[in-house]
Protein backbone atom coordinates (compact mmCIF):
# COMPACT_ATOMS: atom_id res chain seq x y z
CA UNK A 1 0.00 0.00 0.00
CA UNK A 2 1.39 3.09 -1.03
CA UNK A 3 0.97 6.33 0.69
CA UNK A 4 0.87 9.85 -0.03
CA UNK A 5 3.42 12.10 1.27
CA UNK A 6 2.83 13.77 4.61
CA UNK A 7 -0.36 10.75 5.02
CA UNK A 8 -0.65 9.74 8.56
CA UNK A 9 0.46 6.17 9.13
CA UNK A 10 -3.15 4.15 9.67
CA UNK A 11 -1.25 2.06 13.04
CA UNK A 12 1.01 5.23 14.64
CA UNK A 13 4.50 5.26 15.29
CA UNK A 14 4.57 2.96 18.24
CA UNK A 15 5.04 -0.49 16.72
CA UNK A 16 8.15 1.17 15.22
CA UNK A 17 9.61 2.51 18.24
CA UNK A 18 9.03 -0.73 19.60
CA UNK A 19 10.79 -2.88 16.81
CA UNK A 20 13.64 -0.16 17.11
CA UNK A 21 13.99 -0.95 21.20
CA UNK A 22 14.34 -4.24 20.07
CA UNK A 23 17.77 -4.03 18.75
CA UNK A 24 19.27 -2.05 20.88
CA UNK A 25 21.02 -4.04 24.07
CA UNK A 26 18.92 -5.50 26.90
CA UNK A 27 21.33 -4.52 29.61
CA UNK A 28 22.12 -0.66 28.25
CA UNK A 29 19.81 1.45 30.16
CA UNK A 30 17.59 3.97 28.13
CA UNK A 31 19.37 7.62 28.98
CA UNK A 32 17.49 10.65 27.24
CA UNK A 33 20.08 12.51 24.86
CA UNK A 34 21.69 15.59 25.88
CA UNK A 35 22.95 18.50 24.08
CA UNK A 36 26.60 19.91 25.62
CA UNK A 37 29.70 18.74 26.64
CA UNK A 38 29.07 18.73 30.62
CA UNK A 39 28.93 13.97 30.86
CA UNK A 40 32.61 14.23 28.82
CA UNK A 41 33.96 16.39 31.14
CA UNK A 42 34.83 14.01 33.78
CA UNK A 43 35.82 11.76 31.60
CA UNK A 44 38.93 10.80 29.78
CA UNK A 45 38.88 9.38 25.77
CA UNK A 46 42.57 8.05 26.04
CA UNK A 47 42.54 6.78 29.60
CA UNK A 48 39.03 4.59 28.62
CA UNK A 49 40.52 2.96 25.14
CA UNK A 50 43.72 1.84 27.06
CA UNK A 51 41.28 0.28 29.81
CA UNK A 52 39.17 -1.54 26.66
CA UNK A 53 42.51 -2.86 25.19
CA UNK A 54 43.91 -4.65 28.03
CA UNK A 55 40.59 -6.28 28.23
CA UNK A 56 40.62 -7.05 24.48
CA UNK A 57 44.31 -8.11 24.98
CA UNK A 58 42.88 -10.45 28.12
CA UNK A 59 40.65 -11.79 25.83
CA UNK A 60 42.70 -12.31 22.56
CA UNK A 61 45.13 -14.19 24.54
CA UNK A 62 42.48 -16.45 25.95
CA UNK A 63 40.59 -16.99 22.86
CA UNK A 64 44.82 -18.06 21.34
CA UNK A 65 46.47 -19.78 24.14
CA UNK A 66 50.16 -20.71 22.49
CA UNK A 67 50.20 -18.60 19.45
CA UNK A 68 52.27 -15.93 18.83
CA UNK A 69 50.27 -13.98 16.61
CA UNK A 70 49.32 -10.70 17.88
CA UNK A 71 47.62 -7.38 16.08
CA UNK A 72 49.86 -4.71 18.06
CA UNK A 73 53.45 -4.23 16.94
CA UNK A 74 56.27 -5.85 19.00
CA UNK A 75 59.67 -5.54 19.00
CA UNK A 76 61.64 -8.30 17.58
CA UNK A 77 64.20 -8.06 20.23
CA UNK A 78 62.19 -9.03 22.98
CA UNK A 79 60.85 -12.12 24.17
CA UNK A 80 57.80 -13.05 25.42
CA UNK A 81 56.89 -12.15 29.11
CA UNK A 82 55.61 -16.01 30.43
CA UNK A 83 57.31 -19.15 29.09
CA UNK A 84 57.17 -22.98 29.80
CA UNK A 85 61.06 -23.68 29.03
CA UNK A 86 63.75 -20.84 28.76
CA UNK A 87 66.62 -22.32 26.65
CA UNK A 88 70.06 -20.32 28.06
CA UNK A 89 72.38 -20.54 24.46
CA UNK A 90 71.13 -20.54 20.56
CA UNK A 91 74.19 -23.02 20.06
CA UNK A 92 73.74 -26.09 18.54
CA UNK A 93 72.42 -27.96 21.58
CA UNK A 94 70.35 -25.00 22.28
CA UNK A 95 68.37 -25.29 19.20
CA UNK A 96 68.26 -29.08 19.24
CA UNK A 97 66.80 -29.42 22.80
CA UNK A 98 64.48 -26.86 21.21
CA UNK A 99 63.29 -28.97 18.45
CA UNK A 100 63.36 -32.22 20.28
CA UNK A 101 61.36 -30.32 22.99
CA UNK A 102 58.20 -29.54 20.42
CA UNK A 103 58.52 -32.84 18.86
CA UNK A 104 57.20 -34.57 22.14
CA UNK A 105 55.06 -31.89 23.43
CA UNK A 106 52.15 -34.05 24.32
CA UNK A 107 49.76 -31.70 21.66
CA UNK A 108 50.85 -29.30 19.46
CA UNK A 109 51.59 -25.45 20.92
CA UNK A 110 51.22 -27.39 24.44
CA UNK A 111 54.72 -25.77 25.22
CA UNK A 112 56.14 -22.08 25.17
CA UNK A 113 59.63 -22.64 24.13
CA UNK A 114 62.16 -19.78 24.51
CA UNK A 115 65.94 -19.62 22.98
CA UNK A 116 67.89 -16.88 24.52
CA UNK A 117 71.43 -15.98 22.14
CA UNK A 118 73.18 -12.91 22.84
CA UNK A 119 74.92 -13.34 19.41
CA UNK A 120 72.83 -14.17 16.56
CA UNK A 121 75.71 -13.72 14.15
CA UNK A 122 77.43 -16.53 15.84
CA UNK A 123 81.22 -14.63 15.09
CA UNK A 124 82.11 -16.32 18.02
CA UNK A 125 80.17 -19.34 18.37
CA UNK A 126 81.75 -22.78 19.01
CA UNK A 127 79.04 -25.00 16.92
CA UNK A 128 80.40 -22.59 13.78
CA UNK A 129 83.99 -22.56 14.45
CA UNK A 130 84.31 -26.50 14.77
CA UNK A 131 85.67 -28.90 12.40
CA UNK A 132 82.39 -30.42 12.22
CA UNK A 133 83.43 -34.27 12.56
CA UNK A 134 81.58 -37.03 13.86
CA UNK A 135 82.69 -40.40 14.33
CA UNK A 136 82.10 -43.59 16.91
CA UNK A 137 85.96 -43.90 17.95
CA UNK A 138 85.35 -43.39 21.67
CA UNK A 139 85.78 -45.72 25.07
CA UNK A 140 82.91 -45.24 26.77
CA UNK A 141 79.95 -46.99 25.52
CA UNK A 142 77.49 -43.33 26.17
CA UNK A 143 79.85 -41.91 23.87
CA UNK A 144 79.33 -44.45 20.91
CA UNK A 145 75.28 -44.84 21.49
CA UNK A 146 75.36 -40.89 21.39
CA UNK A 147 77.02 -40.16 18.20
CA UNK A 148 75.35 -43.60 16.19
CA UNK A 149 72.02 -41.91 16.90
CA UNK A 150 73.60 -38.64 15.46
CA UNK A 151 74.89 -40.45 12.47
CA UNK A 152 71.41 -42.04 11.44
CA UNK A 153 70.17 -38.76 12.61
CA UNK A 154 72.19 -36.68 9.95
CA UNK A 155 71.20 -39.57 7.64
CA UNK A 156 67.68 -38.98 8.00
CA UNK A 157 68.19 -35.48 8.21
CA UNK A 158 65.77 -34.34 6.26
CA UNK A 159 62.96 -36.42 7.53
CA UNK A 160 63.65 -34.70 10.77
CA UNK A 161 64.22 -31.00 10.31
CA UNK A 162 63.01 -30.49 6.52
CA UNK A 163 60.10 -27.71 6.52
CA UNK A 164 57.30 -27.49 4.18
CA UNK A 165 57.75 -25.27 0.98
CA UNK A 166 61.58 -24.69 1.93
CA UNK A 167 64.63 -26.13 -0.02
CA UNK A 168 65.78 -29.81 1.41
CA UNK A 169 68.67 -29.33 4.30
CA UNK A 170 71.88 -30.58 2.36
CA UNK A 171 74.56 -30.37 5.30
CA UNK A 172 77.34 -31.39 2.98
CA UNK A 173 78.04 -34.53 5.10
CA UNK A 174 81.15 -36.47 3.76
CA UNK A 175 81.43 -40.13 5.17
CA UNK A 176 84.63 -40.79 4.51
CA UNK A 177 86.24 -41.80 8.09
CA UNK A 178 88.20 -41.32 10.79
CA UNK A 179 91.58 -42.89 10.51
CA UNK A 180 93.36 -43.20 14.16
CA UNK A 181 97.48 -44.23 14.00
CA UNK A 182 99.01 -45.36 16.94
CA UNK A 183 102.07 -46.30 17.75
CA UNK A 184 103.49 -49.75 19.24
CA UNK A 185 102.86 -48.06 22.82
CA UNK A 186 99.29 -47.57 21.80
CA UNK A 187 97.98 -50.31 19.74
CA UNK A 188 96.95 -52.29 22.63
CA UNK A 189 94.75 -49.50 23.86
CA UNK A 190 93.65 -48.78 20.43
CA UNK A 191 92.37 -52.56 20.11
CA UNK A 192 90.60 -52.49 23.40
CA UNK A 193 88.62 -49.40 22.33
CA UNK A 194 87.91 -51.32 18.64
CA UNK A 195 86.69 -54.19 20.82
CA UNK A 196 83.76 -51.54 22.67
CA UNK A 197 83.09 -49.95 19.65
CA UNK A 198 82.08 -52.87 17.99
CA UNK A 199 80.38 -54.66 20.83
CA UNK A 200 77.99 -51.04 20.49
CA UNK A 201 77.56 -52.07 16.90
CA UNK A 202 80.28 -49.55 15.11
CA UNK A 203 81.93 -50.74 12.23
CA UNK A 204 85.41 -50.22 12.90
CA UNK A 205 88.29 -51.97 10.96
CA UNK A 206 92.03 -52.53 12.57
CA UNK A 207 94.52 -52.39 10.24
CA UNK A 208 98.34 -53.50 9.83
CA UNK A 209 100.78 -51.35 8.22
CA UNK A 210 100.95 -53.30 5.19
CA UNK A 211 97.30 -53.40 5.20
CA UNK A 212 97.55 -49.24 5.46
CA UNK A 213 99.89 -48.88 2.81
CA UNK A 214 97.84 -50.51 0.40
CA UNK A 215 94.51 -48.98 1.03
CA UNK A 216 96.05 -45.56 1.54
CA UNK A 217 99.54 -45.46 -0.97
CA UNK A 218 100.00 -41.66 -0.06
CA UNK A 219 100.21 -42.76 3.59
CA UNK A 220 103.87 -42.69 5.09
CA UNK A 221 103.64 -45.55 7.71
CA UNK A 222 106.89 -45.30 9.39
CA UNK A 223 106.08 -45.34 13.13
CA UNK A 224 102.71 -46.82 13.04
CA UNK A 225 102.08 -50.40 14.75
CA UNK A 226 98.09 -50.24 14.14
CA UNK A 227 95.51 -48.28 12.97
CA UNK A 228 91.84 -48.60 13.16
CA UNK A 229 89.17 -46.63 10.44
CA UNK A 230 85.75 -46.02 10.60
CA UNK A 231 84.21 -47.53 7.90
CA UNK A 232 80.07 -45.94 8.78
CA UNK A 233 78.71 -43.31 9.94
CA UNK A 234 82.22 -41.06 10.45
CA UNK A 235 83.07 -38.29 8.37
CA UNK A 236 82.70 -34.40 8.53
CA UNK A 237 79.65 -32.25 7.58
CA UNK A 238 79.11 -28.47 7.58
CA UNK A 239 78.44 -26.95 11.13
CA UNK A 240 77.21 -24.04 10.01
CA UNK A 241 74.41 -25.72 7.97
CA UNK A 242 73.02 -28.09 10.70
CA UNK A 243 72.70 -25.45 12.98
CA UNK A 244 71.30 -23.29 10.68
CA UNK A 245 68.52 -26.83 9.93
CA UNK A 246 67.52 -27.08 13.99
CA UNK A 247 67.11 -23.28 14.18
CA UNK A 248 65.03 -23.03 11.07
CA UNK A 249 62.63 -26.18 11.79
CA UNK A 250 62.50 -25.14 15.87
CA UNK A 251 61.48 -21.39 14.53
CA UNK A 252 58.76 -23.03 12.19
CA UNK A 253 57.03 -25.29 15.18
CA UNK A 254 56.62 -22.63 17.09
CA UNK A 255 59.91 -22.13 19.38
CA UNK A 256 60.63 -18.09 20.18
CA UNK A 257 64.26 -16.71 19.47
CA UNK A 258 65.16 -13.70 21.85
CA UNK A 259 68.22 -12.18 20.76
CA UNK A 260 69.87 -10.96 23.95
CA UNK A 261 71.96 -12.35 27.34
CA UNK A 262 70.61 -13.45 30.36
CA UNK A 263 72.46 -11.53 33.31
CA UNK A 264 70.91 -13.06 36.12
CA UNK A 265 67.65 -15.15 37.98
CA UNK A 266 65.09 -14.28 39.90
CA UNK A 267 64.60 -17.49 42.67
CA UNK A 268 62.12 -19.01 45.40
CA UNK A 269 63.76 -20.41 48.14
CA UNK A 270 62.85 -22.97 51.04
CA UNK A 271 64.47 -25.24 53.44
CA UNK A 272 64.44 -28.63 54.17
CA UNK A 273 65.55 -29.59 57.54
CA UNK A 274 66.76 -33.81 58.06
CA UNK A 275 66.61 -35.84 60.60
CA UNK A 276 70.42 -34.79 61.61
CA UNK A 277 69.04 -31.39 61.53
CA UNK A 278 71.07 -30.33 58.41
CA UNK A 279 69.44 -27.41 56.83
CA UNK A 280 69.09 -27.55 53.16
CA UNK A 281 68.21 -25.14 50.80
CA UNK A 282 66.23 -25.23 47.72
CA UNK A 283 66.04 -23.12 44.95
CA UNK A 284 63.33 -22.70 42.33
CA UNK A 285 63.92 -20.41 39.08
CA UNK A 286 61.03 -17.95 38.65
CA UNK A 287 62.13 -15.37 36.30
CA UNK A 288 65.21 -15.28 33.62
CA UNK A 289 66.41 -11.33 33.75
CA UNK A 290 67.62 -10.74 29.38
CA UNK A 291 69.30 -7.43 28.40
CA UNK A 292 69.03 -6.30 24.93
CA UNK A 293 71.77 -6.30 22.39
CA UNK A 294 73.70 -2.84 22.83
CA UNK A 295 71.31 -1.50 25.37
CA UNK A 296 70.49 -0.91 28.85
CA UNK A 297 67.59 -2.32 28.73
CA UNK A 298 66.45 -5.82 30.38
CA UNK A 299 63.19 -7.53 29.95
CA UNK A 300 61.89 -10.85 32.30
CA UNK A 301 60.56 -14.17 31.64
CA UNK A 302 58.46 -16.10 33.55
CA UNK A 303 59.09 -19.48 33.60
CA UNK A 304 58.91 -23.04 34.64
CA UNK A 305 62.18 -24.72 33.67
CA UNK A 306 65.62 -22.98 32.47
CA UNK A 307 68.00 -24.97 30.51
CA UNK A 308 71.80 -23.97 30.51
CA UNK A 309 73.45 -24.64 27.46
CA UNK A 310 75.50 -21.35 27.17
CA UNK A 311 78.30 -23.60 26.45
CA UNK A 312 81.83 -22.37 26.99
CA UNK A 313 80.17 -19.57 29.26
CA UNK A 314 77.99 -22.32 31.04
CA UNK A 315 80.10 -22.32 34.74
CA UNK A 316 79.07 -18.55 34.33
CA UNK A 317 75.46 -19.41 34.33
CA UNK A 318 75.59 -22.04 36.49
CA UNK A 319 76.76 -19.12 39.22
CA UNK A 320 74.11 -16.68 38.17
CA UNK A 321 71.87 -19.86 39.84
CA UNK A 322 74.04 -19.51 43.05
CA UNK A 323 75.82 -23.42 41.88
CA UNK A 324 79.05 -23.22 43.35
CA UNK A 325 78.89 -20.38 45.72
CA UNK A 326 78.22 -22.30 48.72
CA UNK A 327 81.01 -23.75 50.96
CA UNK A 328 83.22 -25.42 49.61
CA UNK A 329 82.27 -28.71 51.89
CA UNK A 330 78.55 -28.16 50.95
CA UNK A 331 76.93 -29.26 47.43
CA UNK A 332 75.76 -26.07 46.86
CA UNK A 333 79.95 -25.30 46.86
CA UNK A 334 80.20 -27.56 44.12
CA UNK A 335 81.12 -25.38 40.80
CA UNK A 336 80.18 -26.22 37.39
CA UNK A 337 83.41 -26.84 35.72
CA UNK A 338 83.22 -25.76 32.16
CA UNK A 339 84.89 -22.73 30.96
CA UNK A 340 86.18 -21.59 27.50
CA UNK A 341 89.16 -23.07 26.31
CA UNK A 342 90.73 -22.70 22.29
CA UNK A 343 89.76 -25.18 20.43
CA UNK A 344 91.88 -28.08 21.02
CA UNK A 345 92.94 -31.49 19.47
CA UNK A 346 93.59 -34.76 19.73
CA UNK A 347 94.84 -36.87 22.65
CA UNK A 348 94.34 -40.25 20.71
CA UNK A 349 96.14 -42.57 23.28
CA UNK A 350 95.73 -42.48 27.12
CA UNK A 351 95.86 -45.23 29.64
CA UNK A 352 94.12 -44.66 33.23
CA UNK A 353 95.19 -46.32 36.14
CA UNK A 354 92.94 -47.52 39.26
CA UNK A 355 93.45 -44.17 40.52
CA UNK A 356 91.44 -42.13 37.57
CA UNK A 357 94.73 -40.55 36.86
CA UNK A 358 96.51 -39.63 33.53
CA UNK A 359 99.48 -41.53 31.70
CA UNK A 360 101.20 -41.42 29.16
CA UNK A 361 102.15 -44.10 27.12
CA UNK A 362 104.41 -42.39 24.85
CA UNK A 363 106.71 -38.79 24.82
CA UNK A 364 104.85 -38.12 21.50
CA UNK A 365 101.55 -39.90 21.54
CA UNK A 366 99.57 -37.81 23.79
CA UNK A 367 98.67 -33.97 24.04
CA UNK A 368 98.19 -31.84 27.25
CA UNK A 369 94.74 -31.76 28.25
CA UNK A 370 94.66 -27.85 28.40
CA UNK A 371 96.27 -27.56 25.29
CA UNK A 372 94.53 -25.49 22.91
CA UNK A 373 93.94 -26.21 18.48
CA UNK A 374 94.13 -23.61 16.03
CA UNK A 375 92.49 -24.37 12.78
CA UNK A 376 94.69 -24.14 9.47
CA UNK A 377 93.26 -24.01 5.61
CA UNK A 378 95.84 -25.17 3.53
CA UNK A 379 96.17 -25.88 -0.33
CA UNK A 380 98.02 -28.84 -1.85
CA UNK A 381 96.88 -29.78 -5.33
CA UNK A 382 98.94 -33.04 -4.90
CA UNK A 383 97.94 -34.26 -1.58
CA UNK A 384 95.10 -37.43 -1.23
CA UNK A 385 92.06 -37.80 -3.09
CA UNK A 386 88.77 -37.97 -2.41
CA UNK A 387 89.56 -41.45 0.09
CA UNK A 388 91.23 -39.25 2.36
CA UNK A 389 89.36 -39.56 5.56
CA UNK A 390 89.83 -37.42 8.99
CA UNK A 391 93.44 -38.86 9.31
CA UNK A 392 94.91 -38.71 13.07
CA UNK A 393 98.54 -38.78 13.50
CA UNK A 394 100.46 -40.37 16.56
CA UNK A 395 101.65 -37.34 16.77
CA UNK A 396 98.90 -35.87 17.79
CA UNK A 397 98.60 -33.56 14.36
CA UNK A 398 95.45 -34.10 12.59
CA UNK A 399 94.01 -32.89 8.81
CA UNK A 400 91.17 -33.81 6.23
CA UNK A 401 90.07 -33.16 2.89
CA UNK A 402 87.69 -30.01 2.46
CA UNK A 403 86.44 -29.74 -0.53
CA UNK A 404 87.62 -31.07 -3.86
CA UNK A 405 89.81 -28.52 -4.88
CA UNK A 406 92.92 -29.86 -3.15
CA UNK A 407 92.46 -28.06 0.20
CA UNK A 408 92.98 -29.26 3.75
CA UNK A 409 91.69 -28.63 7.30
CA UNK A 410 94.99 -29.39 9.77
CA UNK A 411 96.34 -28.29 12.88
CA UNK A 412 97.98 -29.78 16.35
CA UNK A 413 97.73 -28.59 19.60
CA UNK A 414 100.86 -27.08 21.37
CA UNK A 415 102.84 -27.95 24.30
CA UNK A 416 101.71 -26.79 27.72
CA UNK A 417 104.07 -24.00 27.72
CA UNK A 418 103.00 -22.80 24.28
CA UNK A 419 99.34 -22.28 25.39
CA UNK A 420 98.21 -19.26 24.60
CA UNK A 421 95.88 -16.74 25.88
CA UNK A 422 92.26 -18.31 25.66
CA UNK A 423 90.62 -14.79 26.51
CA UNK A 424 90.95 -14.07 22.60
CA UNK A 425 90.75 -15.86 19.70
CA UNK A 426 93.94 -14.87 17.67
CA UNK A 427 96.26 -17.53 15.38
CA UNK A 428 99.63 -18.00 15.76
CA UNK A 429 100.86 -18.20 12.37
CA UNK A 430 104.47 -19.46 12.86
CA UNK A 431 102.97 -22.37 14.81
CA UNK A 432 101.76 -23.97 11.26
CA UNK A 433 105.26 -23.46 9.91
CA UNK A 434 107.66 -24.74 13.12
CA UNK A 435 105.57 -27.37 14.81
CA UNK A 436 102.37 -28.36 12.20
CA UNK A 437 103.68 -28.49 8.76
CA UNK A 438 106.99 -30.90 9.65
CA UNK A 439 104.45 -33.70 11.22
CA UNK A 440 101.77 -33.43 8.45
CA UNK A 441 104.66 -33.74 5.63
CA UNK A 442 106.19 -36.69 7.83
CA UNK A 443 103.26 -38.30 7.52
CA UNK A 444 101.96 -37.25 4.46
CA UNK A 445 104.78 -36.66 1.95
CA UNK A 446 103.34 -34.92 -0.41
CA UNK A 447 102.19 -31.68 2.10
CA UNK A 448 105.65 -30.72 1.20
CA UNK A 449 104.45 -28.51 -1.47
CA UNK A 450 101.47 -27.07 0.80
CA UNK A 451 100.95 -23.52 1.23
CA UNK A 452 98.33 -22.18 4.48
CA UNK A 453 95.64 -20.23 2.85
CA UNK A 454 93.52 -19.65 6.00
CA UNK A 455 93.25 -20.23 9.86
CA UNK A 456 91.11 -19.70 12.87
CA UNK A 457 90.39 -20.63 16.58
CA UNK A 458 87.00 -21.95 18.36
CA UNK A 459 86.25 -22.00 21.43
CA UNK A 460 85.53 -25.67 23.57
CA UNK A 461 83.03 -25.86 26.41
CA UNK A 462 85.79 -27.36 28.77
CA UNK A 463 84.84 -29.60 31.39
CA UNK A 464 87.98 -29.01 33.66
CA UNK A 465 87.05 -32.02 36.15
CA UNK A 466 86.82 -35.28 33.39
CA UNK A 467 86.32 -33.49 29.78
CA UNK A 468 83.24 -35.23 29.84
CA UNK A 469 79.54 -33.44 29.58
CA UNK A 470 77.56 -32.63 32.33
CA UNK A 471 73.78 -33.83 31.23
CA UNK A 472 70.73 -33.24 33.60
CA UNK A 473 69.55 -31.59 36.42
CA UNK A 474 71.16 -30.30 39.76
CA UNK A 475 70.11 -31.45 43.28
CA UNK A 476 68.99 -28.17 45.04
CA UNK A 477 67.98 -25.94 42.19
CA UNK A 478 65.02 -27.84 41.09
CA UNK A 479 64.01 -26.87 37.92
CA UNK A 480 67.58 -25.95 36.12
CA UNK A 481 68.71 -28.77 33.45
CA UNK A 482 72.35 -28.73 32.18
CA UNK A 483 73.45 -29.65 28.77
CA UNK A 484 77.24 -28.26 28.91
CA UNK A 485 80.87 -29.49 28.80
CA UNK A 486 81.05 -31.38 26.07
CA UNK A 487 84.82 -30.45 25.65
CA UNK A 488 84.93 -30.80 21.74
CA UNK A 489 82.30 -33.20 20.85
CA UNK A 490 79.16 -31.62 21.70
CA UNK A 491 78.47 -30.97 17.92
CA UNK A 492 78.27 -33.84 16.85
CA UNK A 493 76.38 -35.65 19.63
CA UNK A 494 73.80 -32.59 19.33
CA UNK A 495 71.27 -34.65 17.60
CA UNK A 496 70.79 -37.56 20.47
CA UNK A 497 71.49 -35.34 23.47
CA UNK A 498 68.63 -33.00 22.36
CA UNK A 499 66.31 -35.81 22.49
CA UNK A 500 67.83 -37.00 25.69
CA UNK A 501 66.99 -33.80 27.59
CA UNK A 502 63.81 -33.35 25.87
CA UNK A 503 63.22 -37.31 27.58
CA UNK A 504 64.41 -36.02 30.78
CA UNK A 505 62.21 -32.92 30.75
CA UNK A 506 58.74 -34.52 29.60
CA UNK A 507 59.33 -37.73 31.35
CA UNK A 508 61.15 -37.15 33.99
CA UNK A 509 63.83 -39.95 32.62
CA UNK A 510 66.14 -41.05 29.48
CA UNK A 511 64.23 -43.64 27.43
CA UNK A 512 66.35 -43.66 24.40
CA UNK A 513 70.20 -43.45 25.65
CA UNK A 514 70.80 -43.79 29.68
CA UNK A 515 73.47 -40.46 30.46
CA UNK A 516 73.14 -41.34 34.08
CA UNK A 517 76.92 -41.19 34.13
CA UNK A 518 76.80 -37.62 32.86
CA UNK A 519 74.50 -35.94 36.17
CA UNK A 520 76.08 -33.24 38.32
CA UNK A 521 75.94 -36.11 40.93
CA UNK A 522 79.00 -37.19 39.90
CA UNK A 523 80.57 -33.65 40.56
CA UNK A 524 79.60 -34.01 43.92
CA UNK A 525 80.30 -37.46 44.58
CA UNK A 526 83.80 -36.97 42.80
CA UNK A 527 83.48 -39.97 40.76
CA UNK A 528 84.68 -39.39 36.87
CA UNK A 529 83.33 -40.31 33.85
CA UNK A 530 86.86 -40.60 31.71
CA UNK A 531 87.14 -40.98 28.01
CA UNK A 532 90.33 -41.97 26.36
CA UNK A 533 89.36 -40.94 22.96
CA UNK A 534 89.16 -36.83 23.43
CA UNK A 535 89.25 -34.46 20.40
Amino acid sequence: MLLARGCRLPWGPRPLLAAVRALCSPTEPRRPFRAGGAPWKSRDPFQEFEKEMVKFRDKLREALPGSDWSPFVVSRNLPPEQADIVIVGGGIMGWSIAYWLKMKEPQKNALRVVVVERDLQYSKASTVLSVGGIRQQYSMPENIQLSRFSANFLRLVNDYLGVVNQPPVDIQFNPMGYLFLASEEGAAILEENVQVQRTEGAKISLLSPAQLKRKYPWLNTDGVALASCGLENEGWFDPWLLLNAFRKKALSMGVYQSNGEVISFDSAFRELITSYGEVINFSRIKYVMVQMPDSLEYTTIQCSIVVNAAGAWSGKVAEMAGIGTGPPDTMLGVKLPVEPKKRCCVYPFIVFHASDTWSVVSKVSLCPPLAPRYVYVFHCPNGPGLECPMLIDTTGAYCRREGLGGNYLGGLSPEEEEEPDAQDLEVDNEFFQEKVWPKLSHRVPAFESLKVKNAWAGYYDYNTFDQSPVIGTHPLVENLYFASGFSGHGLQQSPAVGEAVAELILNGKYKAIDLEKFSFNRLIKGEKALERNII
